[in-house]
This record gives C-alpha cells, structure tokens and sequence, in this order.
C-alpha cells in the first residue's frame, strides 16, 4: 500500500513540475501552434465566404451529330481559360480569400444519359460560350440547374449508396499521360476518340444509378513549365547538379589514393584524362526510349498548363447499386496510362473503402466528405499539373464515331435564316 502511495505522490510532483514549467513557458511555446490552427480555420472561413459571394452557372454542352475533328479544338477553349489566370498580393489572399479560378469539367451519366457540364462563374460564360462555338458551331449549350441536388446532400443513408475516389500521377507531372495524337491507328490513319470507352461505360448504367466524372481547372502562369520542368530536364539529360557530401568526397579521395598508389610506383603515370559518360554527347548517352521520353516531356512543357482536381463518384440507390461499375470506369481510365511516361491511379486515401478500428463509421465519413467535396467543387485534396493537350484528351466533345445512343447529341444543324425571305 505504501509503495501505490508512493507512486502516487511521484505523480503528483511530476505533474506540478510539468505545470510549473509550462506556466513559465507558454508565452513562447504556443504562439506557434495556435497560428497554424488559427490560419488553417481562418483561410478555411474566409475562402467559404469569398466562394459563397461569387455567381456560379452550370451550362451543359449538347454536341452535334457530324463532328469529324480532333480533341484539339479543345484546346483553344483552355487557352482561353488561360487568360484568367491572376495572382493576388498577401491581403487579398488571407483577408479576401481570394483564390485563383477555377472551371469545372464534368462528364455525368444520369441511368445511362451521359451529359457534358461546364460549370463556371457567370462573369466568364461568355469566353466559354464563345470558344465552344467558334469551334462547334452547331453545338446547343444552355444553362440548366444543378444535377448534384438530384440527390440528397447526406450519402450513403437508408435508400442511397456511393463510392468515390481521387486521381492521381504515379510520376513527376511533367510526364504526360498518354494523349490523343497517340490514338491513332498506324493502318488506317483514323483516330479513336479517347473517350469512347468512358462513354460506353457510362452509358450501360442501370436506371436510378450515376457516374459523376469531374475535372476541376485552374489556370497556372506560362512560366511553370519552364520553372518546375527544369530540373527534370535536366536530370533526363543527364546534367542534375549532384550535391556530394564532404565526408562522401574524402572517403572517395581516400579510396582513390589506396587503389592507385602501388600501380604509381611501378608504372609511369599517366596524365590522359578519361572521358566520362556526362561529357559525351547527348545523341550517344540516351537510348532510343530514354530520347522519346524526353522529347514527350520538353513538348508537354512547352503547352499552357493547369492545375487539375480529377475525381469520380458513383451514387445510385441501395437496391441496385453494384461496385462493378467503379472497375469498368477505372478500367476505362487506364487508356490514358503510359507506362514509359505517366498514368492516373485513384488515390489510395481517398477511396471510399475503409479497414482496421471503427470500419463503418471512418467509411461513412469517407463517402460523405467525398460527396461534400464533389457538390461543392472543392479542390481540396491531391491535385496534379496538366498541359492543355493532356486536359482536351480527357475532355472534350466525342466526334461521330463515338455512336453510344446514350450520348445526348443535338439532331439537326443549326443555321441562319435565307436572305431571301420576303419582308412584309
């Protein structure tokens, strides 16, 4: 009994030094702490404000039947999202919460429908609606309500279910994925359009079930690839800076002065400095591969570049819904994939599936933070870069052999009035 007691009273004393100490020291030991935290719910309540004030517009893009061109139109629509791109000083970014733009990509199959979105604030409605028709003119794009609010706002409940994931790179962004240029075919010269496979998935879903498929795109300035790509480059030649540590060169110094030491005095020396393999041109260092990734990679910086949010959710009602589905759309994904250069994996933290302690509970909040994130286009989150070809390979309008008769597409041709007309 004694000894309990003892212990106890060890305790005690322990835990007042402890109180001591830090009453004499919290003045400069929390300061540091409570400045991350307050700076994280700050810039958290403070962009909420600034994203709550702004005037978004979800418009759906209805593609023509007769389209026979490339995803490359595409890209002038993302050069024009280009020019939004804008930095802010330190008061507008932590007072403001202002953040860069950011335009939402969505490919939606509604029981089989698929449907084109592009949701963005009303003040740039205009640049989209202009770039889409300067390249499509007979395209139909209008607004329409939210799909999001087809569903209710806390899943999985009693009657719906979902699961979802991010994407991510398995390589350096500067990589690209595999990009529409490399669909075509060697024989007839037709190009497969990249998103007949997602397109085909979606369309066979069963009523009461949904594919959501979003892209969220922010603009980065020009000079990122030549900023961030650099050191890749370099590295893929060959010419990566290599910091040695001063005990790695004296042990190398070392290691040199043993091993020459008895050929230096029984043969002449020798002055004849070695070429090494860095000194040798770079036609003779790379291998044929080695050359086609870095030609890949210089051309992928050379592009506009965005950051992107890349994820995907299926909802649907319990008493239909099948995970069969998510495999099929991860399936088609891996079209994209290049094993030489990049591919998209679904991130492993943000899958909606969960193990070990409290399984049911961390699942559901899981899936429930996933679907906040996709209703409020969140870009919360791993997010990868992204040059305007990798993003019009990934979206864009299919042309006409893509023949899904789930697709929506608009039946005949717009056109302007006869001139001819009489007038009354």
């Amino acid at each position: 009994m004694e000894l309990i007691w003892q212990t106890f009273q060890d305790v005690f004393v322990s835990l007042k030094t402890a109180g001591q100490v830090f009453q004499n020291t919290w003045y400069w030991i929390l300061p540091g702490p409570l400045y991350v935290f307050f700076k994280l719910f700050w810039m958290d309540h403070v962009q909420n404000a600034y994203a709550a004030a702004l005037d978004w517009v979800l418009l759906e893009i209805i593609p023509p039947k007769d389209i026979e061109k490339s995803p490359k139109l595409m890209e002038a629509l993302y050069a024009g999202m280009q020019g939004t791109e804008k930095s802010f000083d330190v008061l507008e970014e932590h007072l403001d919460g202002m953040f860069p733009v950011s335009f939402s990509l969505e490919l939606v199959s509604d029981g089989g429908e698929v449907h084109f979105y592009i949701r963005s604030q009303r003040t740039f409605r205009n640049l989209v609606e202009s770039h889409l028709y300067a390249q499509y003119p007979d395209c139909v794009i209008k607004e329409v309500p939210d799909y999001v609010n087809d569903v209710p706002k806390v899943i999985p409940n009693e009657k719906w279910n979902l699961w979802g994931t991010d994407f991510e790179f398995f390589r350096h962004d500067a990589y690209p994925i595999r990009v529409y240029r490399d669909f075509e075919e060697s024989i007839t010269g037709k190009m497969i359009d990249p998103l007949s496979g997602l397109i085909e998935v979606m369309g066979k879903l069963p009523p009461d079930q949904k594919i959501w498929y979003q892209i969220i795109a922010s603009p980065l300035e020009p000079s990122w690839g030549a900023k961030e790509g650099k050191k890749l480059v370099d590295k893929l030649k060959g010419k990566e800076e290599k910091q040695e540590n001063i005990f790695d060169r004296v042990k190398q110094d070392f290691v040199d002065v043993v091993t020459n030491l008895v050929p230096a005095l029984t043969h002449p020396i020798e002055f004849a400095k070695k070429e090494s393999k860095d000194e040798q041109p770079l036609e003779f260092r790379l291998t044929p591969g080695e050359k086609d990734v870095l030609k890949a990679v210089e051309a992928n910086l050379g592009k506009l570049h965005f950051k992107i949010k890349l994820r995907f959710v299926l909802v649907g009602r319990r008493e239909n819904f099948s995970k069969a589905h998510v495999s099929s759309f991860t399936g088609a994904i891996k079209q994209f994939n290049d094993n030489n250069l990049n591919s998209l994996k679904p991130q492993s933290i943000s899958k909606t599936t969960s193990f070990l302690i409290f399984k049911k509970s961390r699942l559901r909040h899981r899936q429930r933070k996933i679907l906040r994130r996709y209703r409020s286009r969140s870009n919360d989150g791993v997010r990868v870069t992204m040059s305007s070809e990798e993003l019009a390979t990934i979206y864009h309008l299919p042309d006409m052999s893509v023949l899904s008769p789930s697709l929506t597409r608009i039946d005949s041709k717009r056109g302007g009035a006869p001139t001819n007309l009489p007038i009354e």
